[in-house]
Protein backbone atom coordinates (compact mmCIF):
# COMPACT_ATOMS: atom_id res chain seq x y z
CA UNK A 1 0.00 0.00 0.00
CA UNK A 2 1.55 3.33 -1.12
CA UNK A 3 1.14 6.08 1.51
CA UNK A 4 -1.19 8.94 0.57
CA UNK A 5 1.58 11.55 0.81
CA UNK A 6 3.75 9.62 -1.67
CA UNK A 7 0.78 9.24 -4.01
CA UNK A 8 0.15 13.01 -3.96
CA UNK A 9 3.84 13.76 -4.62
CA UNK A 10 3.97 11.38 -7.60
CA UNK A 11 0.69 12.75 -8.94
CA UNK A 12 1.92 16.36 -8.71
CA UNK A 13 5.21 15.58 -10.46
CA UNK A 14 3.40 13.67 -13.20
CA UNK A 15 1.01 16.57 -13.83
CA UNK A 16 3.90 19.05 -13.94
CA UNK A 17 5.77 16.86 -16.43
CA UNK A 18 2.69 16.39 -18.59
CA UNK A 19 1.96 20.12 -18.55
CA UNK A 20 5.54 20.89 -19.56
CA UNK A 21 5.48 18.40 -22.40
CA UNK A 22 2.09 19.53 -23.72
CA UNK A 23 2.80 23.26 -23.48
CA UNK A 24 4.01 24.93 -26.65
CA UNK A 25 5.50 27.93 -24.79
CA UNK A 26 8.99 28.55 -23.46
CA UNK A 27 10.07 31.20 -20.93
CA UNK A 28 13.42 32.98 -20.61
CA UNK A 29 14.24 34.66 -17.28
CA UNK A 30 16.69 37.60 -17.40
CA UNK A 31 17.62 38.71 -13.88
CA UNK A 32 19.16 42.08 -13.10
CA UNK A 33 22.26 40.47 -11.60
CA UNK A 34 24.21 37.55 -12.98
CA UNK A 35 26.83 35.75 -10.90
CA UNK A 36 27.30 38.67 -8.47
CA UNK A 37 27.60 41.39 -11.15
CA UNK A 38 25.17 43.49 -13.15
CA UNK A 39 23.64 41.47 -16.00
CA UNK A 40 24.53 43.17 -19.28
CA UNK A 41 21.69 41.31 -21.01
CA UNK A 42 19.21 42.86 -18.56
CA UNK A 43 20.66 46.31 -19.22
CA UNK A 44 20.40 45.78 -22.98
CA UNK A 45 16.76 44.67 -22.72
CA UNK A 46 16.00 47.68 -20.50
CA UNK A 47 17.33 50.03 -23.20
CA UNK A 48 15.76 48.12 -26.09
CA UNK A 49 12.17 47.53 -24.96
CA UNK A 50 11.01 51.20 -24.82
CA UNK A 51 11.62 51.28 -28.58
CA UNK A 52 9.16 48.41 -29.08
CA UNK A 53 6.04 50.04 -27.68
CA UNK A 54 3.05 49.07 -29.81
CA UNK A 55 -0.73 48.66 -29.82
CA UNK A 56 -0.57 45.78 -27.30
CA UNK A 57 1.26 47.88 -24.68
CA UNK A 58 -1.17 48.63 -21.85
CA UNK A 59 0.97 50.95 -19.67
CA UNK A 60 4.17 52.97 -19.74
CA UNK A 61 6.36 54.62 -17.12
CA UNK A 62 7.43 58.15 -18.06
CA UNK A 63 9.34 60.85 -16.26
CA UNK A 64 11.98 63.55 -16.56
CA UNK A 65 15.11 64.32 -14.59
CA UNK A 66 16.03 67.46 -16.53
CA UNK A 67 14.98 70.43 -14.34
CA UNK A 68 16.90 72.82 -16.61
CA UNK A 69 14.89 71.70 -19.63
CA UNK A 70 11.27 71.19 -18.48
CA UNK A 71 9.95 71.17 -22.06
CA UNK A 72 12.09 68.17 -23.03
CA UNK A 73 10.11 65.03 -23.96
CA UNK A 74 9.87 62.67 -20.96
CA UNK A 75 11.95 59.54 -20.85
CA UNK A 76 10.19 56.18 -21.24
CA UNK A 77 10.67 53.11 -19.08
CA UNK A 78 8.87 49.81 -18.69
CA UNK A 79 6.69 49.56 -15.56
CA UNK A 80 6.45 46.40 -13.49
CA UNK A 81 3.95 43.85 -14.87
CA UNK A 82 3.59 45.71 -18.18
CA UNK A 83 3.47 43.45 -21.23
CA UNK A 84 5.50 44.42 -24.30
CA UNK A 85 4.96 42.43 -27.50
CA UNK A 86 7.80 42.34 -30.02
CA UNK A 87 8.04 40.66 -33.41
CA UNK A 88 11.32 39.51 -34.91
CA UNK A 89 11.80 37.34 -38.01
CA UNK A 90 8.23 36.10 -37.77
CA UNK A 91 8.44 35.28 -34.05
CA UNK A 92 5.98 36.69 -31.50
CA UNK A 93 7.82 37.58 -28.30
CA UNK A 94 6.08 38.70 -25.10
CA UNK A 95 8.06 40.59 -22.46
CA UNK A 96 7.10 41.34 -18.84
CA UNK A 97 9.11 43.09 -16.12
CA UNK A 98 8.70 41.58 -12.65
CA UNK A 99 10.16 42.31 -9.26
CA UNK A 100 10.45 40.70 -5.85
CA UNK A 101 12.20 41.40 -2.54
CA UNK A 102 14.76 38.93 -1.23
CA UNK A 103 14.38 37.38 2.21
CA UNK A 104 17.37 39.07 3.87
CA UNK A 105 15.76 40.76 6.87
CA UNK A 106 18.75 42.99 7.57
CA UNK A 107 19.50 44.29 4.07
CA UNK A 108 16.48 43.44 1.88
CA UNK A 109 17.02 44.23 -1.79
CA UNK A 110 14.62 44.49 -4.67
CA UNK A 111 15.24 41.89 -7.37
CA UNK A 112 14.05 42.76 -10.87
CA UNK A 113 13.86 40.39 -13.79
CA UNK A 114 12.37 40.18 -17.28
CA UNK A 115 10.26 37.25 -18.47
CA UNK A 116 10.33 36.51 -22.18
CA UNK A 117 7.70 34.10 -23.50
CA UNK A 118 8.06 32.53 -26.93
CA UNK A 119 7.19 29.31 -28.73
CA UNK A 120 9.33 26.32 -27.87
CA UNK A 121 10.21 25.91 -31.50
CA UNK A 122 11.65 29.44 -31.55
CA UNK A 123 13.93 28.97 -28.55
CA UNK A 124 17.13 28.40 -30.52
CA UNK A 125 16.47 31.31 -32.89
CA UNK A 126 15.86 33.58 -29.91
CA UNK A 127 19.22 32.60 -28.44
CA UNK A 128 21.18 32.75 -31.69
CA UNK A 129 19.56 35.75 -33.41
CA UNK A 130 17.20 37.74 -31.20
CA UNK A 131 19.40 38.32 -28.15
CA UNK A 132 22.40 39.41 -30.29
CA UNK A 133 20.02 41.79 -32.10
CA UNK A 134 18.95 43.28 -28.75
CA UNK A 135 22.58 43.69 -27.65
CA UNK A 136 23.58 45.45 -30.89
CA UNK A 137 20.54 47.74 -30.85
CA UNK A 138 20.99 48.62 -27.17
CA UNK A 139 24.65 49.47 -27.71
CA UNK A 140 23.67 51.87 -30.49
CA UNK A 141 20.93 53.44 -28.31
CA UNK A 142 23.30 53.98 -25.40
CA UNK A 143 26.04 55.40 -27.63
CA UNK A 144 23.58 57.87 -29.20
CA UNK A 145 22.36 59.27 -25.91
CA UNK A 146 22.44 63.05 -25.81
CA UNK A 147 22.78 63.35 -22.05
CA UNK A 148 25.06 61.79 -19.49
CA UNK A 149 24.03 60.68 -16.02
CA UNK A 150 25.66 61.00 -12.64
CA UNK A 151 24.65 58.23 -10.25
CA UNK A 152 24.48 58.24 -6.47
CA UNK A 153 23.91 55.11 -4.43
CA UNK A 154 20.68 54.93 -2.41
CA UNK A 155 21.53 52.88 0.65
CA UNK A 156 17.90 52.28 1.62
CA UNK A 157 16.75 50.87 -1.72
CA UNK A 158 20.20 49.46 -2.65
CA UNK A 159 20.18 50.94 -6.16
CA UNK A 160 22.14 53.56 -8.09
CA UNK A 161 19.89 56.58 -8.71
CA UNK A 162 20.63 58.61 -11.88
CA UNK A 163 20.45 62.36 -12.38
CA UNK A 164 21.10 64.12 -15.68
CA UNK A 165 24.69 65.37 -15.79
CA UNK A 166 25.09 68.65 -17.66
CA UNK A 167 28.38 70.22 -16.65
CA UNK A 168 29.87 72.83 -19.00
CA UNK A 169 33.51 71.93 -18.29
CA UNK A 170 35.57 70.74 -21.25
CA UNK A 171 39.29 70.47 -21.87
CA UNK A 172 38.99 73.68 -23.88
CA UNK A 173 37.70 75.64 -20.87
CA UNK A 174 39.92 74.12 -18.16
CA UNK A 175 42.38 76.54 -16.59
CA UNK A 176 45.39 74.23 -16.77
CA UNK A 177 48.74 74.15 -18.47
CA UNK A 178 48.16 73.16 -22.13
CA UNK A 179 50.84 70.46 -21.95
CA UNK A 180 49.15 68.81 -18.96
CA UNK A 181 45.75 68.82 -20.66
CA UNK A 182 47.22 67.23 -23.77
CA UNK A 183 48.95 64.54 -21.73
CA UNK A 184 45.65 63.66 -20.03
CA UNK A 185 43.76 63.51 -23.33
CA UNK A 186 46.46 61.34 -24.91
CA UNK A 187 46.34 58.97 -21.94
CA UNK A 188 42.54 58.73 -22.13
CA UNK A 189 42.65 58.06 -25.88
CA UNK A 190 45.25 55.35 -25.38
CA UNK A 191 43.10 53.70 -22.72
CA UNK A 192 39.87 53.71 -24.74
CA UNK A 193 41.45 52.44 -27.95
CA UNK A 194 43.60 49.67 -26.48
CA UNK A 195 41.22 47.01 -25.17
CA UNK A 196 43.21 44.31 -26.97
CA UNK A 197 46.42 45.63 -25.44
CA UNK A 198 45.09 45.32 -21.88
CA UNK A 199 43.84 41.80 -22.59
CA UNK A 200 47.15 40.87 -24.19
CA UNK A 201 49.20 41.89 -21.15
CA UNK A 202 46.75 40.24 -18.74
CA UNK A 203 45.42 43.39 -17.08
CA UNK A 204 41.89 44.51 -16.32
CA UNK A 205 40.66 47.20 -18.73
CA UNK A 206 40.67 50.07 -16.24
CA UNK A 207 42.67 53.20 -15.47
CA UNK A 208 43.18 55.00 -12.17
CA UNK A 209 43.68 58.75 -11.74
CA UNK A 210 44.57 60.61 -8.55
CA UNK A 211 43.76 64.33 -8.59
CA UNK A 212 45.38 66.15 -5.69
CA UNK A 213 45.83 69.76 -4.68
CA UNK A 214 44.27 72.54 -2.60
CA UNK A 215 40.51 73.22 -2.70
CA UNK A 216 39.41 75.35 -5.63
CA UNK A 217 42.08 74.18 -8.06
CA UNK A 218 39.66 72.51 -10.48
CA UNK A 219 39.60 68.83 -9.51
CA UNK A 220 35.83 68.49 -9.95
CA UNK A 221 35.95 70.44 -13.21
CA UNK A 222 38.60 68.07 -14.56
CA UNK A 223 36.39 65.08 -13.69
CA UNK A 224 33.51 66.72 -15.58
CA UNK A 225 35.76 67.46 -18.56
CA UNK A 226 36.88 63.81 -18.69
CA UNK A 227 33.26 62.62 -18.57
CA UNK A 228 32.27 65.00 -21.38
CA UNK A 229 35.31 64.04 -23.45
CA UNK A 230 34.73 60.28 -23.20
CA UNK A 231 30.90 60.47 -22.97
CA UNK A 232 31.04 58.30 -19.85
CA UNK A 233 28.48 58.30 -17.06
CA UNK A 234 29.76 59.04 -13.55
CA UNK A 235 29.14 56.87 -10.48
CA UNK A 236 29.76 59.15 -7.50
CA UNK A 237 30.48 56.93 -4.49
CA UNK A 238 30.47 58.10 -0.89
CA UNK A 239 32.47 55.43 0.94
CA UNK A 240 30.43 55.82 4.11
CA UNK A 241 27.45 54.53 2.12
CA UNK A 242 28.89 51.01 2.23
CA UNK A 243 28.25 49.12 5.45
CA UNK A 244 31.12 46.68 4.95
CA UNK A 245 33.60 45.38 2.38
CA UNK A 246 30.98 42.88 1.20
CA UNK A 247 28.49 45.72 0.76
CA UNK A 248 31.10 47.68 -1.21
CA UNK A 249 31.52 44.73 -3.58
CA UNK A 250 27.77 44.61 -4.13
CA UNK A 251 27.63 48.37 -4.78
CA UNK A 252 30.52 48.36 -7.25
CA UNK A 253 29.38 45.26 -9.13
CA UNK A 254 25.99 46.94 -9.61
CA UNK A 255 27.54 49.39 -12.06
CA UNK A 256 27.68 49.04 -15.83
CA UNK A 257 30.72 48.88 -18.08
CA UNK A 258 32.19 52.04 -19.61
CA UNK A 259 31.92 54.53 -16.76
CA UNK A 260 33.81 56.76 -14.34
CA UNK A 261 33.89 55.77 -10.67
CA UNK A 262 34.47 58.92 -8.63
CA UNK A 263 35.50 58.90 -4.97
CA UNK A 264 36.02 62.48 -3.84
CA UNK A 265 38.05 63.52 -0.80
CA UNK A 266 39.45 60.03 -0.29
CA UNK A 267 41.60 61.42 2.53
CA UNK A 268 38.43 61.94 4.58
CA UNK A 269 37.67 58.20 4.58
CA UNK A 270 39.82 57.46 7.64
CA UNK A 271 39.45 53.67 7.47
CA UNK A 272 40.77 53.50 3.92
CA UNK A 273 43.18 56.42 3.63
CA UNK A 274 45.34 56.21 6.75
CA UNK A 275 49.02 55.34 6.66
CA UNK A 276 49.20 51.98 8.42
CA UNK A 277 52.72 52.63 9.67
CA UNK A 278 51.64 55.81 11.41
CA UNK A 279 48.66 54.11 12.99
CA UNK A 280 50.49 51.04 14.28
CA UNK A 281 50.73 52.43 17.80
CA UNK A 282 46.96 52.90 17.89
CA UNK A 283 46.24 49.38 16.64
CA UNK A 284 44.78 48.06 19.90
CA UNK A 285 42.48 51.04 20.25
CA UNK A 286 41.34 50.64 16.64
CA UNK A 287 40.59 46.95 17.15
CA UNK A 288 38.45 47.76 20.16
CA UNK A 289 36.61 50.40 18.15
CA UNK A 290 36.03 47.91 15.33
CA UNK A 291 34.57 45.40 17.76
CA UNK A 292 32.16 48.01 19.09
CA UNK A 293 30.99 48.84 15.57
CA UNK A 294 30.98 45.28 14.24
CA UNK A 295 27.33 45.55 13.17
CA UNK A 296 28.30 48.23 10.63
CA UNK A 297 32.09 48.07 10.26
CA UNK A 298 32.37 50.19 7.12
CA UNK A 299 34.91 49.87 4.31
CA UNK A 300 38.49 48.86 5.07
CA UNK A 301 41.62 49.68 3.13
CA UNK A 302 42.09 46.05 2.08
CA UNK A 303 38.49 45.90 0.85
CA UNK A 304 38.99 48.91 -1.39
CA UNK A 305 42.37 47.70 -2.65
CA UNK A 306 40.85 44.35 -3.61
CA UNK A 307 38.46 46.13 -5.94
CA UNK A 308 41.18 48.40 -7.36
CA UNK A 309 43.61 45.69 -8.43
CA UNK A 310 42.66 42.45 -6.70
CA UNK A 311 40.56 39.62 -8.07
CA UNK A 312 37.41 41.76 -8.08
CA UNK A 313 39.08 44.37 -10.29
CA UNK A 314 38.37 42.19 -13.34
CA UNK A 315 34.59 42.39 -12.81
CA UNK A 316 33.81 44.98 -15.47
CA UNK A 317 35.39 46.63 -18.51
CA UNK A 318 36.39 50.11 -19.65
CA UNK A 319 36.38 51.76 -16.23
CA UNK A 320 38.02 55.02 -15.19
CA UNK A 321 38.57 55.25 -11.43
CA UNK A 322 39.22 58.75 -10.08
CA UNK A 323 40.19 59.67 -6.52
CA UNK A 324 40.42 63.29 -5.42
CA UNK A 325 42.17 64.58 -2.33
CA UNK A 326 43.32 67.85 -0.83
CA UNK A 327 46.08 66.08 1.10
CA UNK A 328 48.01 63.45 -0.83
CA UNK A 329 50.43 63.04 2.07
CA UNK A 330 47.62 61.66 4.24
CA UNK A 331 46.96 58.71 1.95
CA UNK A 332 48.28 55.23 2.64
CA UNK A 333 51.10 54.49 0.17
CA UNK A 334 49.24 51.31 -0.83
CA UNK A 335 46.61 53.48 -2.53
CA UNK A 336 49.20 55.26 -4.66
CA UNK A 337 50.83 52.27 -6.34
CA UNK A 338 50.75 51.96 -10.16
CA UNK A 339 47.93 49.63 -11.10
CA UNK A 340 45.73 51.36 -8.54
CA UNK A 341 46.32 55.03 -9.24
CA UNK A 342 48.19 54.96 -12.55
CA UNK A 343 48.29 58.72 -13.18
CA UNK A 344 48.87 61.34 -10.47
CA UNK A 345 47.78 64.84 -11.50
CA UNK A 346 48.70 67.80 -9.33
CA UNK A 347 46.06 70.52 -9.44
CA UNK A 348 47.99 73.60 -8.40
CA UNK A 349 47.52 77.33 -8.00
CA UNK A 350 46.75 79.61 -10.90
CA UNK A 351 49.63 80.11 -13.35
CA UNK A 352 49.95 82.77 -16.07
CA UNK A 353 48.85 80.21 -18.69
CA UNK A 354 45.83 79.25 -16.60
CA UNK A 355 44.93 82.91 -16.13
CA UNK A 356 44.97 83.49 -19.88
CA UNK A 357 42.51 80.64 -20.34
CA UNK A 358 40.26 82.11 -17.62
CA UNK A 359 40.48 85.55 -19.20
CA UNK A 360 39.50 84.16 -22.60
CA UNK A 361 36.61 82.22 -21.06
CA UNK A 362 35.18 84.87 -18.73
CA UNK A 363 36.17 88.13 -20.46
CA UNK A 364 36.66 87.11 -24.07
CA UNK A 365 40.17 88.64 -23.94
CA UNK A 366 43.19 86.64 -25.13
CA UNK A 367 45.76 89.46 -25.21
CA UNK A 368 46.01 92.63 -23.14
CA UNK A 369 48.83 95.00 -22.04
CA UNK A 370 48.01 94.37 -18.37
CA UNK A 371 48.72 90.63 -18.68
CA UNK A 372 52.46 91.14 -18.07
CA UNK A 373 51.75 92.86 -14.74
CA UNK A 374 49.30 90.13 -13.78
CA UNK A 375 51.80 87.40 -14.73
CA UNK A 376 54.46 88.88 -12.46
CA UNK A 377 52.04 89.13 -9.55
CA UNK A 378 50.64 85.61 -9.99
CA UNK A 379 54.09 84.05 -9.88
CA UNK A 380 54.51 85.26 -6.30
CA UNK A 381 50.98 84.68 -4.95
CA UNK A 382 49.13 81.46 -4.25
CA UNK A 383 45.73 81.98 -5.82
CA UNK A 384 43.42 79.18 -6.93
CA UNK A 385 41.66 79.25 -10.31
CA UNK A 386 38.35 79.42 -8.43
CA UNK A 387 39.46 82.63 -6.69
CA UNK A 388 40.59 84.13 -9.99
CA UNK A 389 37.30 83.23 -11.67
CA UNK A 390 35.40 84.92 -8.85
CA UNK A 391 37.32 88.14 -9.43
CA UNK A 392 36.75 88.02 -13.19
CA UNK A 393 32.98 87.82 -12.73
CA UNK A 394 32.60 91.07 -10.78
CA UNK A 395 31.39 93.33 -13.61
CA UNK A 396 30.57 93.25 -17.33
CA UNK A 397 33.36 95.72 -18.16
CA UNK A 398 36.54 93.75 -19.04
CA UNK A 399 38.83 96.77 -18.60
CA UNK A 400 37.43 97.49 -15.16
CA UNK A 401 37.69 93.82 -14.21
CA UNK A 402 41.38 93.63 -15.14
CA UNK A 403 42.24 96.80 -13.22
CA UNK A 404 40.29 95.55 -10.23
CA UNK A 405 42.07 92.22 -10.43
CA UNK A 406 45.50 93.88 -10.46
CA UNK A 407 44.49 95.85 -7.38
CA UNK A 408 43.31 92.62 -5.73
CA UNK A 409 46.63 90.90 -6.46
CA UNK A 410 48.61 93.84 -5.08
CA UNK A 411 46.58 93.72 -1.88
CA UNK A 412 47.28 89.99 -1.58
CA UNK A 413 51.01 90.59 -2.11
CA UNK A 414 51.15 93.38 0.47
CA UNK A 415 49.25 91.28 2.98
CA UNK A 416 51.68 88.41 2.46
CA UNK A 417 54.70 90.71 2.90
CA UNK A 418 53.39 91.99 6.23
CA UNK A 419 52.86 88.53 7.70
Amino acid sequence: MVPKRIQNYISTKFLDLASSCLSSDFTFIIEERWQAVLNETFRAVEAYLPTRIGPFTDSLLIGSNEPLNPSAPPKQRIPVDCKIVDEFHGMRLEWTLRNSVDSNKYFPREKRYFRLNCKKGDRDRVMQCYFPHIATTARWILNQRETLNIYTYDRESSVWEPTVFKHPATFETLAMEPEVKQLIKDDLDFFVERKDYFEGVGRAWKRGYLLYGPPGTGKSSLVAAIANYLRYNIYDLQLQTARSDADLRHILTSTTNRYILLIEDIDCGTKVSHDRAKDQEDNDEQQNSNRLSSTDPGVTLSGLLNFLDGLWSSCGDERIIIFTTNHKDKLDPALLRPGRMDVHIHMGYCTPAAFRKLSATYLGIKHHPSFLTIDNLLQNINLTPAEVAQQLMKTDDPEAVLQSFIHFLEMKRNLRDHI
